[in-house]
């Protein structure tokens, strides 16, 4: 496994944080504000972006994207999942346009539910087939599983923190 498949899934959230931090900075805002900046951006780089740029590996490298996930070439499943990537990654950026609460939570269960299944379907190729190719065992499932995790938690964060300043 390359150093590249190790950490290309952290990319996109750690560009998240880091424009949260610029926007925060930017803004000169305080502690109330955190959370949500850091929710908004997650939603839209962390989840957005990658699954923008996911959905555009599957369609426009299909094969170079199926060997590394170690599926056959040549499906046309690719496409599926490459609109569906595309799709919830356009959702994922307009929580920056669609600020309110009911957007951002329906954005983290339909990528939750896909993203923890699609975690599942890598463990379960590992379990049953053996495949342990880079995209499939490697960073990508922990990504799938944990990050929808990490999203519902900074949700419930932001809310805890809102409810707790109203």
């Amino acid at each position: 496994m390359d150093i590249l498949s190790l950490i290309w899934p952290f990319f996109f959230p750690i560009l998240g944080a880091v424009f949260a931090l610029i926007h925060i900075h930017l803004r000169h805002y305080g502690r109330e504000k955190m959370p949500e900046i850091f929710l908004i951006w997650q939603l839209a780089a962390g989840l957005g972006l990658s699954l923008f740029y996911a959905g555009l590996g599957h369609l426009l490298m299909a094969d170079q994207v199926a060997e590394s996930i170690g599926w056959p070439t040549g499906s046309p499943f690719q496409r599926e999942v490459g609109m569906w990537d595309l799709s919830l990654g356009i959702v994922g950026i307009l929580c920056l346009r669609f600020r309110n609460e009911g957007f951002w939570t329906a954005t983290i269960i339909g990528a939750g539910i896909f993203l923890f299944g699609a975690g599942l379907g890598h463990v379960y190729e590992m379990v049953v087939n053996g495949n342990f190719s880079p995209n499939n065992a490697g960073t990508v499932m922990y990504m799938d599983l944990l990050y929808p995790l990490f999203l519902a938690g900074l949700l419930i964060f932001y809310h805890v923190k809102k409810n707790r300043a109203a």
